[in-house]
């Protein structure tokens, strides 16, 4: 999208000021961003002084919220040589096409990689779930449900880039590559570098084995926004990076938190209800709740294999620390799921080898 044409500014109103709280790495990018949000302001009454950080990702995305005479808008800024916005722009589209409550693009500038987006708000759901009464927090987990359960629904098989054999081996690859080799500074042997692939491939066939749906990819609650007064649905963000595939991976997000862990009482709870109500709704989740959960448990591998090597790689690369620390919690999501099935039993000494640690009880869910 070029950038708007400058309006007639409404009768009586100021002109508006040069945004300056916000820092710029560039000040070319800080020039076309002013060019961009000067002339949306008048159009939108959005108040320049008010521009402030909203907050910032595992990306090179960040966020900035402006305060306007009907509410406040939420800015994305993503620099086009690291990001691509036209992702973002589609699969909201697709889900608000859906059902879900997303935020509408009011505004793209698809060159300088700028939006102006809904706000929907401050909290998300990490910032309001009870961590010490699980069941409380049941009310909120359903709606997460009914949200996703209304996103799988909506698949078609056109729109989104599958996920195939090849992206699933490339995230793995990222554990041995960015947590083993370079965060712990290990080079596995012959022999373990062996035991590691073989269960990758048992990883990728068990997953791929699953029927395909849309998948969030990051449908977790730090991405869920609380309802507001005027909506009661939960609001979705960052699903910039949806795809095609396995029905588990969405649930297996949800109840397996990159930043929250639950026992597994609370985890089989919810997740059995979402495979009730998916069921009736018609989606192919399988008649037996317990082969459907064991392949949200082998999903939620591949998922926690992944997320170790990024967040390691967001440490050591991008210079982001703080999402290294949850690592534990990977560890042992990893180690829990490993320790219930025979064939995983080498991945598990293996990781027992890498950790330095003991069996835990294989229904611990990784609190810390």
């Amino acid at each position: 999208m070029s950038d708007p044409l400058q309006p007639e500014r409404l009768p009586g109103a100021q002109a508006p000021q040069t945004p300056t709280a916000i820092e710029w790495a560039e000040p070319q990018r800080k020039a076309r961003f002013e060019r961009w949000i000067t002339p949306l302001a008048q159009r939108h009454g959005l108040q320049l002084e008010s521009l402030r950080p909203a907050s910032a990702d595992a990306s090179f995305r960040r966020y900035l919220r402006i305060s306007g005479a009907d509410g406040s808008r939420v800015i994305m800024d993503a620099p086009p040589q690291h990001e691509d916005c036209a992702p973002f722009v589609q699969v909201a589209g697709l889900m608000a096409q859906a059902g879900l409550r997303v935020p509408e693009v009011i505004d793209w500038h698809r060159e300088d990689g700028f939006l102006l987006l809904q706000d929907l708000g401050e909290r998300t759901l990490i910032e309001v779930v009870d961590r010490e009464r699980p069941s409380a927090n049941l009310p909120l987990y359903m709606a997460a449900v009914d949200a996703l359960i209304a996103w799988q629904l909506a698949s078609l098989p056109e729109p989104l880039p599958a996920y195939s054999e090849a992206l699933l081996r490339r995230e793995l690859a990222l554990f041995p590559d960015w947590y083993l080799a370079r965060h712990r500074s290990l080079s596995l042997s012959a022999e373990q570098t062996h035991t590691l692939q073989d269960a990758f491939s048992r990883i990728v066939t068990r997953n791929l084995a699953a029927p395909s749906v849309y998948v969030h990819r990051d449908f977790m609650p730090r991405n869920l926004m609380v309802p507001s007064a005027e909506d009661p649905r939960l609001g979705v963000l960052d699903f910039q990076d949806a795809v095609l595939g396995p029905i588990t991976y969405d649930i297996a997000c949800l109840m397996r938190d990159a930043f929250l862990s639950w026992d597994e009482e609370f985890v089989i709870d919810v997740t059995v209800r979402y495979w009730e109500r998916a069921r009736k709704a018609g989606l192919p989740v399988g008649e037996d709740f317990g082969a459907f959960y064991a392949a949200v448990e082998w999903m939620g591998l591949q998922r926690h294999l992944k997320v170790a090597g990024i967040f390691a790689r967001l440490t050591l690369r991008d210079g982001k620390p703080k999402y290294l620390a949850d690592a534990p919690r990977f560890i042992a999501y990893i180690r829990a799921a490993a320790s219930r099935y025979r064939e995983l039993g080498p991945l598990l000494r293996l990781l027992d080898d890498i950790e330095g640690t003991a069996l835990h009880d294989a229904f611990s869910f990784g609190r810390v």
